[in-house]
């Protein structure tokens, strides 16, 4: 009975692998015709047009508005005008449904709010349960009419503003993206504008107001609203609602003309921090309305198109040469895209991975594609395509990005039927007119120790500097007796190091309170600091675990469980601030340092001598008259964080002298008047 089982068995498999088919021998059924769902349309006498479409599938509404504005309308000097006033418009409430009431009023029905504004376009979002839609309506409503605009929440943007523009170097692709466009518009072009330190503290409410006024209006605006609703209902209650919008005046978005003549430059960011290059090469794009955009984007598919595209397979899994790959022929609808093509690849293998792109560039031109690959590439772009018509949702929108760009109704299936028609010779074609891969920019951020003279080939090499200005200072710098402030140096630099003494590096283990906004936190620290390198490392034992700091050669790393990460510069930076302001460095390189002698302040009673010193830095020091020690020390240093200079005061007690040294065991240290840490030191060794 089991062999016979067996063989049952055996015999099934074996006719279901006989029966299987090759994936290109399986005949599918044709597909269902698709159908649109029908849009209803309703404008008001404020300009205001609606788009409305039935969905029951689920008991939700969604309303989704399109304003014409965008940062393109920002003043100079006053970029981060627009993104503030998209934020701060939700974050800080409206006239009769202020932030807390709002947020508390909205978490209890589940529902969503939001606005926002970008380059050329704003808008306001709500998403919730159609039980609630009558409900919070009209808080929508007051939302987009009558927001707030509070202070708190415009200074709490700002800092959230300011401490995004201290991050933006982190990230190599983020360099590259920014400063590729720049290559390409210009830097003064209203597409590469940045928003600064200067701007964002140059915004005022008033300014956003008046930005909100001249925007949310009637004439500038669309909404689409789809859900579980009748729409002859619907229509009434869009009326009652959003009637009081002012019409206001139709904004005229202008894009200016982009004045570009095909530059062969080669760019490098020097990111010391990294091991690696990205890379951007290429030129101007085109726009949208060209007659060659189907075949453009064909033409992308083949030359860039993911796992499957040339430069991935040539660049990638045939020369191992990139960590990842890809680009484009971009095609904008109101000013030209960008032609980039990027790559990720080790320092070493530069300018080899720039010239297997421009191989392939060149190939597109020279040699006709085959026909499976221009088959296949298109059979990949029909198949993606299906998922932009798969919902209800999705159709409205797409409706109302094409009403809001000026494109027809049917852009998008007018765009499906060129591409079913692009032949061989199109991609060529395209390929030999809008590429011209002899006269590319490139840009190359990466580490230009590593990278060493790779680039000297493409011609000579521009440095182009990505500092992140910092606002300027309206306070005087106070001046005195220069010679009255070296000698009060020599006696300081002679307190704290024994006369003909040399010190390298002093190794310290403290108690350290640090105080965090979770509350305060105490710290074990254990750290060498190397003053003729200006060099650290540290072992903190954190609640959290044991972390490593360490900081070489203007580069810093912080390692804990295992893994270890670069520090951004960000960080670096006033780490090195702090170690050349230390007493300690002042006093080992006095003879090179100015001092001027400020006078005398009194604290508690007593006097002290002031001194300014300018190591990395003004610094100010209050020295004790009787033993030249250091009380306290004032810096005015910028905080790329908080976006604003801070002031920091240091208050040093408990002075001992080991091995000829003289340190304080003590020291408490405020920011901008608050405590931010106190250190105790249990021992130190001096080298």
């Amino acid at each position: 009975m089991k062999r016979i089982l067996l063989l049952s068995i055996t015999m099934l498999i074996t006719l279901s692998v006989s029966a299987q088919k090759r994936y290109d021998e399986i005949k599918y059924p044709k597909l269902n015709e698709f159908k649109k769902a029908p849009v209803e349309e309703l404008k008001l006498d404020n300009g205001i047009t609606f788009y409305l479409v039935e969905d029951k599938e689920l008991p939700l509404i969604r309303v989704n508005a399109i304003v014409r504005t965008g940062s393109l309308l920002e003043p100079v000097g006053k970029e981060g005008l627009a993104s503030m006033a998209g934020t701060v418009m939700r974050e800080g409430g409206s006239k009769n449904y202020p932030p807390d009431k709002l947020n508390v009023l909205l978490e209890d029905k589940a529902a969503f709010m939001s606005t926002f504004i970008g380059q050329g376009s704003g808008g306001a979002n709500m998403n919730l349960l159609k039980e609630d839609f009558d409900e919070l309506l009209p808080v929508f409503v007051d939302l987009v009419q009558n927001p707030l605009f509070p202070e708190e929440k415009i200074e709490l943007a700002k800092t959230q503003t300011k401490s995004a523009i201290s991050r933006r170097n982190d990230q190599q692709a983020g360099i590259a993206g920014r400063e590729f466009a720049k290559l390409i518009y210009g830097e003064d072009s209203p597409y590469t504008r940045q928003t600064e330190y200067a701007s964002v503290d140059a915004i005022s409410r008033d300014d956003l107001v008046a930005f909100h006024k001249e925007a949310f209006v009637g004439n500038n605006m669309m909404i689409g609203v789809i859900g579980d609703f009748d729409t002859k209902e619907m229509k009434e209650k869009l009326k009652e609602a959003f009637s009081s919008l002012p019409a206001g005046t139709a904004t005229n978005l202008i894009y200016p003309d982009v004045d570009y003549n095909y530059p062969s430059t080669i760019n490098l960011v020097d990111k010391p921090d990294v091991n690696q290059s990205y890379v951007i090469i290429g030129h101007i794009g085109g726009l949208r309305d060209n007659p060659d955009y189907a075949a453009l984007q064909m033409m992308n598919q083949i030359l860039s198109g993911g796992f499957a595209g040339r430069l991935f397979q040539s660049v990638r899994s045939d020369l191992g040469l990139a960590y990842a790959v890809g680009g484009s022929y971009s095609s904008n609808i109101n000013y030209p895209g960008t032609f980039g093509l990027t790559v990720m690849t080790k320092s070493s293998t530069t300018a080899e991975a720039i010239d297997a792109i421009l191989v392939e560039v060149k190939k597109m031109q020279d040699e006709p594609v085959s026909s499976k690959e221009l088959n296949d590439a298109r059979d990949r772009f029909l198949n993606t395509l299906v998922f932009r018509y798969d919902s209800k949702n999705k159709i409205l929108n797409e409706r109302l990005n094409n009403e809001y760009n000026g494109l027809s109704e049917d852009a998008f299936n007018e765009y499906v039927e060129d591409l079913k028609k692009v032949t061989i010779a199109d991609v060529q074609r395209v390929a030999q007119k809008y590429l011209k891969p002899d006269q590319v920019q490139i840009l190359v951020v990466g580490n230009k120790e590593e990278i060493g003279d790779q680039l000297d080939k493409y011609g000579t090499v521009n440095e182009m500097d990505v500092s992140i200005p910092e606002p300027g200072s309206d306070e005087d710098q106070a001046s005195g007796d220069t010679a009255k402030g070296k000698e009060w140096l020599k006696r300081m630099a002679d307190s704290i190091i024994e006369p003909g003494k040399e010190v390298t590096s002093i190794t310290s283990v403290s108690s350290l309170t640090q105080v965090t906004p979770m509350g305060e936190m105490q710290i074990k620290n254990t750290a060498t600091i190397n003053y003729s390198t200006t060099s650290m490392s540290a072992s903190l034992e954190t609640p959290q675990g044991t972390m490593g700091m360490s900081l070489e050669n203007g580069q810093g790393t912080m390692s804990m469980m295992g893994q270890e990460q670069q520090l951004p510069p960000a960080m670096v930076g006033p780490m090195v601030k702090e170690i050349k302001n230390s007493y300690i460095n002042v006093a080992i390189n006095h003879t090179s340092l100015d001092a001027e002698y400020l006078g005398m302040e009194e604290i508690d009673g007593k006097e002290y001598v002031v001194l300014k010193i300018t190591s990395d830095g003004p610094s100010t020091y209050l020295l004790d008259p009787k033993t030249s020690f250091p009380y306290k020390i004032r810096t005015s240093a910028f905080n790329p964080q908080a976006g604003k200079v801070v002031n920091g005061e240091t208050t040093y007690t408990d002075w001992k002298v080991v091995d000829g040294v003289a340190y304080a065991f003590a020291h408490v240290t405020t920011a901008d008047g608050q405590k931010a840490s106190e250190s105790k030191v249990e021992s130190i060794e001096v080298e």
